[in-house]
This record gives structure tokens, sequence and C-alpha cells, in this order.
């Protein structure tokens, strides 16, 4: 199963204008832009005119952006949850379970957090005695809830 490129105008857009921000010279172009305005300073006498040109552009520049970097975050991180739950399906011994934490309220993602940690910490405790830290040890009902 491949999946089709978008083909929507949004995520292109979004991909496109994320891609080149992102790039050096895209960020000098903005420098510049600043040193210009900086330099044109006296020539408009700092007037408030003058500030209020790089107030508002800067203003909607980031309004924008942050709706472009949202919509960008959102679909990467979709992107990692179903790779990470295809590995975690194909995986022996994985817990299944885990697939849709990200679905999860606070309380219980903490509840599964303090699990691995003691998990983590019981390694760490084998390993300095000789012991291997591999493997998949059982770690209870991970869909009770408490």
């Amino acid at each position: 199963m491949t999946p089709a490129k978008s083909s929507s105008w949004f995520t292109r857009f979004t991909k496109r204008t994320a891609h080149a921000t992102g790039q050096p010279l895209t960020f000098a172009l903005a420098v510049l832009i600043i040193a210009v305005w900086a330099i044109s300073g006296p020539l408009f006498q700092f007037s408030d005119t003058w500030q209020l040109v790089v107030n508002t552009g800067t203003t909607i520049i980031t309004f924008l952006m942050v709706f472009l970097i949202q919509s960008t975050q959102n679909r990467d991180a979709q992107a990692v949850h179903i790779k990470l739950d295809e590995l975690l399906r194909v995986s022996p011994g994985a817990h299944n379970v885990l697939m849709d934490l990200e679905e999860l309220e606070e309380h219980e993602l903490e509840r599964l957090r303090a699990v691995y940690e003691k998990l983590a910490e019981k390694a760490r405790r084998g390993k300095e005695g000789g012991r291997s830290d591999q493997g998949v040890p059982e770690i209870g009902d991970l869909t009770r809830k408490t």
C-alpha cells in the first residue's frame, strides 16, 4: 500500500512554504529587510509610521506562520504516530495497546510513564548486577483504569 501524494492545495502550500521559510537564503532575506528598515530610520526620522511598518509586517507574518507551522507539525506528528504504531504492530512481544497513547488523558499517560520508569530502573539495577537489560518484561494490564 503506497500512500498517494497529497492533492490538497493547502497541504502543498504549507509544505512548500515551510520548506522555503526554513532555508538559509530566506533567513538572509529577512535579515536584509530588517537591515534596510533600520538603515532607513534616519531618512524617515524614526517616525511612528516607520516603526509601524515593521511592527505590522512582523505581526502579520508571525500570525500566518503560526497556522502554517501548526499544520505542518500536525501532519508530521500523525505520520510519526502511524510509523511507530506500525513498528509496535510488527514487533514480537510489543504491547499493541500502546498504539493510541496520544488519545489518553494526561493522568493515564502519567500512570503509564511511571510503569516504564520502574522498568527502566529495574533494568539499570539488573545491568549493574551483571544481568541483561534486554527482553520484553511483563508490565501488567496497561488498559486497567486507575
